[in-house]
């Protein structure tokens, strides 16, 4: 089905369209407020696919999102970047996902409108379909805006290492059943305790937490501690790492970016500590850009800072 001539790695996950508004003034309810309009792509897999290009591996995405405006601009721009939408699923008169917002004169969020129904087009059958394009993935990377059936499917059907994504505390629970079929899980600390069980009410808490996920099948766990880095562990080894110096512009993206970095560790063949530093140093990479994805990835970028 495939014709990849080099091992790839495949993302399976939401795109999206944001629309953020961002008034001049203080907000007033019922009325027009002049202010600045940006439309920008994003979707957790898109997003994860897009720093991979930026990191040179080829990718498939297989995603779902509509024949309308913004799906011509998905396409447009995936094609632009190399993100493989050849299996992709197109919908005639349904509508791309879409994230509308508006934030107060600060850039903090007032209000966010999420249409994300599409995503639930991105069934079994469908990766049934795809079956052949899946095994021969040499890494799988989803997210939890896939259906928890897709995400089952995916957990009995990969035969690379799965990486995932939880992407929030309301989606993590749809991983639950499939916890034991995943190579690396990237949670952050809520994320973590409705996996785990475990209560994280301070720093010693974190192993546990790390421990408990291990137990119940996940190969490796890297949980994002904000502004404390990230404790990663696998089998019997637990390490934490502080976070790789960087200019905080926007936050929005890191998690994204370290995702894609662990991917590309893992076709390095780095240990669990070189993948961790790769997750910071795409993070901190990240956090410079004004948009979700910074177009300053490279792999040349992300090795200096990893001082590789």
């Amino acid at each position: 089905m495939s014709n990849q001539a080099q091992p790839f790695a495949l993302v399976v996950g939401g795109v999206n369209i944001d629309i953020g508004g961002c008034p001049h003034a203080p907000l007033v309810a019922g009325d027009s407020n002049p202010g600045r309009v940006r439309m920008s792509l994003g979707g957790v897999g898109r997003n994860i696919a897009h720093n991979l290009r930026l990191l040179q591996v080829p990718v498939q995405l297989l995603t779902a999102f509509g024949d309308d405006l913004f799906g011509s601009q998905v396409s447009v721009s995936c094609n632009a970047l190399g993100i493989g939408l050849d299996y992709a699923l197109r919908l005639p008169g349904e509508a791309t996902s879409t994230y509308l917002y508006l934030t107060d004169p600060a850039g903090e969020m007032v209000l966010a409108l999420s249409d994300m129904d599409i995503c639930a087009k991105i069934t079994p059958a469908y990766l049934a379909a795809r079956l052949p394009l899946i095994r021969e993935a040499q890494v799988v990377a989803a997210d939890t805006n896939l259906p928890e059936e897709a995400l089952l499917f995916l957990g009995e059907n990969v035969s690379g290492p799965l990486f995932v994504d939880p992407v929030s505390a309301a989606k993590a629970g749809k991983l639950r059943p499939i916890l034991s079929r995943i190579h690396t899980l990237k949670p952050n600390r809520l994320e973590a305790e409705l996996l785990s069980g475990v209560r994280i009410r301070s720093d010693r808490d974190v192993p546990q937490a790390a421990q408990a996920l291990l137990s119940l099948g996940v190969q490796r766990v890297f949980l994002s501690l904000g502004a404390k880095g990230v404790y990663a562990a696998q089998g019997e080894q637990g390490l934490w790492l502080p976070p790789v110096i960087g200019v905080p512009v926007n936050t929005t993206g890191c998690g994204d970016a370290f995702m894609a970095a662990l991917v590309w560790a893992y076709r390095q063949g780095l240990d669990l500590k070189g993948s961790a530093m790769a997750g910071l140093a795409a993070a901190s990479i990240a956090m410079e850009g004004e948009e979700t994805i910074h177009s300053a990835l490279c792999p040349e970028e992300l090795c200096r800072r990893m001082k590789l």
